[in-house]
């Protein structure tokens, strides 16, 4: 996985996205933490080649040759956002938020959900071939 500073406010210290995700992973300390770290490494297996990067004041993102997903989190959920969402197929039917929208799709994430791995990751590899296409 490739580290770099993105043009977006990285916080105090200068530290990379990959710590300043790192430290929002303990911060969470909670099921969002885990399921936040969960994601990062299916997204890192999927793409070795991923870039991290930490935007919009708190938001880690994943990119390869464009953005591929971000991983919000809230008080109830962990929403991973695919940037070009609707122009990827998803037969296993993971995105299950922003349906309505012409270009991004979510997946929502709760306490006690599971994701499916094999189909999670197939998006990502989706995601970076529009990307580089």
């Amino acid at each position: 996985m490739k580290k770099r500073t993105s043009g977006s406010e990285v916080g105090g210290g200068g530290d990379s996205p990959s710590q300043l995700i790192d430290a929002r992973i303990e911060e969470l300390g909670d099921w969002r933490g885990d399921t936040l770290g969960r994601i990062r490494a299916l997204v890192t297996k999927a793409d070795p080649d991923v870039v991290e990067e930490w935007k919009w004041r708190g938001v880690p993102v994943w990119s390869h040759a464009g953005m591929i997903c971000t991983g919000e989190t809230y008080k109830n959920a962990v929403k991973v956002t695919f940037a070009k969402g609707a122009s990827l197929d998803d037969p296993s039917r993971l995105f299950n938020s922003g349906l309505e929208g012409n270009t991004r799709r979510a997946i929502d994430l709760h306490e006690g959900d599971t994701i499916d791995e094999k189909a999670f990751q197939a998006l990502v590899h989706a995601a970076v071939a529009l990307n580089t296409s």
